[in-house]
């Protein structure tokens, strides 16, 4: 027999059941064990008396009875089929936010979203079975692209998946993302409403070709397309730390825009040309010296209501370790800088 176990709920492990949380403890401990805990007093959380169904916050502490050494044992890592222990920990490792409903990752640079042409078989569609729960397997709401880190939503089950689509498709979810660009974009803070047509850009790829608000009406196939920006640090006239706040969500949308203007996103070969094709501040899309080429664009937040707990949920993810050492190189400071840059007072120009 163990002996009472005093248990801190972890800080991605809030906002749910309690009976849930201890069966991913102790995976081999019954409902009904559970419930008759609960009825003799036994099980406790903050010291109080609980119901299986009541929910525990992150941080609260969890008395929990002696148990069979069995049923008190550490839950076994479970090994997917054709996962790798190491993939499994990586995704593991990405989660920022959680709950019974929805998972938010920090997903790694260079990850697909999902599967499709040229993309194999190891993306996080498919890696996220590492999460499934009798037999449910979580769900994509929406994507990032494969070069673009930062924070992704899934769905844990088909009714949430469907009210977070909902809730995307009618602009009710926030978005903020942070990039690294050339120049210093004029002016500093504005939004940006070319129009996005896709061209073939080779096998395998994509690419869209900007189009001028007047014209998206008159050329076949074109979208709308939104962005907010504001300049939030420059060094000198050569780059710039932006945050963007995509109103629309089509393909390549940031990336498109912001080479648009002429301050593409460092990093980015397929919208970022060269010196010559961007003369002055908007110079191309590397920055030179020992920084690394990878794309400097992350979803830093993700802001939405909880179709579920209707409470506000704002996911925020730490930067991707390539974008952090050019913040630490330039000398920028990621770790206070507001979650949403776009609540604050801003030049309302407009491109």
């Amino acid at each position: 027999m163990s002996g009472v176990q005093t248990l801190t709920v972890g800080a991605d492990e809030g906002d749910q059941r309690l009976d849930r949380w201890l069966r991913r403890r102790f995976p081999h401990l019954t409902q009904g064990a559970i419930g008759k805990m609960c009825r003799k007093g036994a099980l406790r959380v903050d010291g109080g008396r609980v119901r299986p169904e009541t929910r525990v916050d992150a941080g609260q502490t969890v008395r929990v009875p002696p148990m069979d050494a069995a049923l008190a044992a550490p839950a076994p890592v479970v090994q997917h089929s054709g996962i790798s222990p190491r993939d499994a920990k990586m995704m593991r490792d990405a989660v920022i936010w959680m709950d019974d409903h929805i998972i938010a990752l920090n997903k790694p640079a260079g990850l697909p979203s999902q599967g499709g042409s040229g993309q194999g078989a190891r993306h996080v569609d498919a890696l996220s079975a590492v999460f499934a729960e009798h037999g449910e397997k979580p769900r994509l709401v929406h994507r990032l692209d494969k070069d673009t880190s930062g924070v992704l939503l899934l769905a844990r089950t088909a009714r949430v998946a469907r009210d977070l689509s909902e809730a995307l498709r009618h602009r009710n979810v926030k978005k903020i993302y942070w990039a690294a660009v050339a120049g210093v974009p004029e002016p500093k803070a504005g939004t940006i409403r070319y129009g996005l047509l896709r061209v073939p850009s080779g096998a395998h790829d994509e690419k869209m070709r900007v189009i001028h608000p007047r014209e998206i009406d008159t050329t076949p196939g074109a979208q709308r397309a939104l962005t907010h920006y504001v300049t939030m640090a420059w060094l000198a006239g050569r780059a710039s730390w932006v945050g963007l706040s995509p109103v629309t969500g089509r393909t390549h949308q940031l990336r498109a825009h912001m080479a648009a203007i002429g301050h593409p996103i460092l990093g980015d070969t397929k919208y970022g040309g060269t010196g010559q094709e961007n003369p002055g501040d908007g110079w191309g899309a590397g920055l030179g010296g020992d920084l690394t080429r990878q794309l400097h664009l992350h979803a830093r937040a993700v802001v939405f209501e909880h179709p579920v707990t209707k409470r506000r949920v704002s996911a925020v993810a730490p930067l991707a370790p390539h974008m952090r050492a050019t913040w630490e190189y330039v000398g920028w400071d990621a770790d206070y800088a507001v979650v949403d840059p776009f609540t604050l007072d801003r030049d309302e120009g407009r491109r």
